[in-house]
């Protein structure tokens, strides 16, 4: 007689939850559902750009998952100009980024949740649970919701986001706030230049404290004007250089304009404990400024799908998420501090770069190798290692 699944249960349906649930989907004897506090299953906030390096982990994750690219409208991403905003240097162009073989795709973040979701079976997917409470007992996990309802799971992994329930830590602000504005394509070329809109492509601005970006929608709306701190304040260094009164202009014909705090969890002592795990944003948060928030989330999933691969035992879990949390969590550092980094960089903080062209392209030229320096397979083969380790007792972690 075949043993019964495992039975695991997923707390957040954004896109870490998605992906990792349509990963384990893959594995025969992994039964999971995703509990979302939400009354339905979205995504809001910039559109999503997925790396040739991210790419390439989905795939890993889901056989299926050019096709669901396809789906979600991904498009190829035009390369981005990074010009000096502010100082002497204003005006100059610093480099294109992204014009390599593999540019990256971006998409709208609800369209690829959509599509995610979409082999899911709609009895595994669970709106309108707010999660109360979590119990561990012996080789399981209790957990209860906001409705009354209670259920038990031989493993609970937390894909619930930057303040998560199961996490149980708070996120530490990152020094960064952003604001995003979408105002008409043509009102933004009247107010920043024209010659900034004659092709199609994302601007990034590089000054003194602050870091301002431009693009165009599909249907010609601008979207993504970004800033550190007050605008006219931080941008007194900016007022000599050639956009920075026309984007103050524009942000402040918005109605309620709001700054929003980039967070971050800068360390965290762990990712694992017994039979309960977190991934995505719960368990590594980062700035936005490399752009592989949601490439690390996809490599959760790519990993904990081998590992899940290769136990057939609840008893197991345990193993399997200690093994994860020690291939994973000093990895998703390094590109959390590295993200925070650029970030100075960009916005002219660096004390050994501020606004130096030339250095500033020479630190750009490895910046991403934190990220796109490494070998799936490997990394794969590095988490099975630890995994029989733990399993056999030659735990060495």
């Amino acid at each position: 007689m075949a043993s019964p699944p495992i039975r695991i249960a997923v707390i957040g349906g954004g896109l870490a939850g998605a992906v990792l649930a349509n990963a384990l989907l893959q594995v025969p004897h992994i039964h999971i559902e995703i509990y979302e506090s939400a009354p339905e299953f979205s995504e809001r906030g910039a559109p999503v750009i997925l790396t040739g390096t991210a790419q390439k982990s989905l795939q890993r994750a889901i056989p299926s998952a050019m096709e669901v690219l396809q789906k979600a409208g991904a498009v190829p991403m035009n390369s981005t100009r990074l010009v000096v905003g502010s100082g002497p240097e204003t005006g100059t162009v610093i480099l294109d980024m992204g014009q390599g073989i593999n540019p990256g795709l971006v998409m709208h973040r609800a369209s690829l949740l959509r599509e995610i979701l979409g082999p899911i079976p709609k009895d595994l997917l669970h709106t309108n649970k707010k999660l109360t409470t979590i119990s561990p007992a012996a080789e399981c996990v209790r957990i209860s919701f906001e409705d009354g309802s209670m259920y038990t799971y031989d493993a609970v992994i937390g894909a619930d986001g930057i303040f998560s329930n199961i996490r149980k830590y708070t996120a530490s602000p990152a020094s960064f706030w952003d604001s995003r504005i979408l105002v008409p394509y043509e009102k933004a070329k009247s107010r920043l230049g024209a010659e900034y809109f004659e092709l199609d492509r994302q601007f990034g601005w590089v000054g003194d404290g602050a870091f301002i970006m431009h693009d165009i929608l599909e249907n010609r709306w601008c979207n993504r004007l970004l800033t550190r701190e007050s605008l006219t304040k931080t941008s007194s260094n900016w007022l000599g250089g050639p956009i920075a009164k026309g984007v103050i202009d524009l942000t402040l014909d918005q109605p309620g304009l709001q700054g929003y705090s980039q967070w971050e969890h800068k360390s965290t002592s762990t990712y694992a404990n017994g039979n309960i795990c977190i991934v995505g944003d719960a368990a590594h948060a980062m700035t936005p400024w490399q752009g592989f928030g949601a490439g690390m989330a996809i490599e959760d999933a790519m990993v904990l799908r081998r590992l899940f691969d290769n136990i057939t035992s609840p008893k197991e879990i345990g193993a399997v998420f200690k093994a994860f949390d020690a291939v994973r969590r000093s990895r998703c550092e390094r590109i959390i501090h590295s993200s925070r980094e650029t970030g100075m960089i960009f916005c002219g903080q660096n004390e050994d770069i501020r606004l130096d062209v030339n250095k500033f392209r020479d630190s750009l030229a490895s910046r991403w190798e934190c990220i796109d320096a490494i070998d799936y397979q490997s990394h794969e083969d590095e988490a099975l290692t630890y995994l029989e380790e733990e399993l056999s007792g030659e735990w060495r972690g």
